[in-house]
């Protein structure tokens, strides 16, 4: 078995990079003990050093990583970056990390499951509250999939930028909950939608924000997500395109919501 897998989408370059630089990060960013430490010494044999390095490029399957992904968010990053991110990785045992969620503060808490059953009972409250509904509102609230929580319950919400997880020049809906998530926030039930309508009265005048949640099979057939916006005086319950690949801004702010 050769050392790299070259008919994978990384190149034979890029792997020997990435073995390089954490071959260097394990054996020059730390003390190492000399060989005949014994295993309960805190400090790190050069053996035990070479023997993850080794692994990295022998047993990561290269197949399913992109390499123009792999090339931006990991090979580009300065020595002390790198360094940094696969210490904290080592360290939690080899097991992905969950380290952003702390630095993100709830903005709000939103209600779940208080009564209003279906979309019909959301409309009508909606209607009662002198809230506006968009079309795309309208046909994400009517999909098949909308779920209502069963009791009653709050949820911690998170107001975050596209720019403030790491895009400042925008990115794909996909790549924004892909990166969300592995700061340690949650995509939202999709009640969240109505519900956050419903309770943020005071939203400022031209605040829009899509609401971070699996994109709903609308009643017009169009893949969506919910939209809380303030127009003016009118405050909406609107929808905008689900589709993995539309591109946003690094401006837009989502709402996603924070781990419990």
């Amino acid at each position: 078995m050769s050392l790299f897998n070259t008919s994978c989408d990384c190149s034979h370059s890029q792997e020997i990079l990435i073995y390089r630089n954490f071959l260097a990060m394990t054996t020059d960013s730390s003390p190492l003990a000399e060989k005949g430490e014994t295993t309960m010494s805190k400090a790190v044999s050069r053996g035990q050093a070479l023997e993850i390095s080794a692994r990295v490029a022998t047993q990561i399957n290269w197949d399913e990583l992109d390499g123009d992904k792999l090339q931006v968010e990991v090979i580009n990053l300065s020595s002390a970056e790198f360094g940094s991110r696969f210490t904290a990785f080592l360290k939690n045992g080899g097991r992905p990390q969950v380290i952003g969620a702390v630095n993100f503060p709830i903005w709000k808490t939103v209600k779940l499951g208080t009564g209003l059953a279906d979309a019909c009972k959301f409309r009508e409250a909606l209607k009662n509250g002198g809230f506006r509904i968009g079309d795309w509102g309208n046909y994400t609230l009517g999909g098949p999939d909308f779920k209502v929580s069963p009791k009653k319950t709050s949820i911690g919400l998170v107001n975050v930028s596209v720019a403030e997880i790491g895009f400042k020049d925008g990115a794909t809906r996909k790549d924004i909950y892909e990166r969300a998530l592995s700061l340690g926030l949650q995509l939202c039930p999709n009640e969240v939608g109505p519900q956050l309508r419903l309770q943020y009265k005071d939203q400022p005048k031209g605040e829009g924000l899509p609401i971070a949640m699996e994109p709903i099979a609308g009643s017009g057939g169009y893949l969506g997500v919910f939209y809380v916006g303030r127009r003016d005086d009118d405050l909406w319950l609107d929808g905008s395109i689900g589709r993995p690949g539309v591109f946003w801004f690094g401006r837009v702010r989502w709402v996603f919501a924070r781990r419990k």
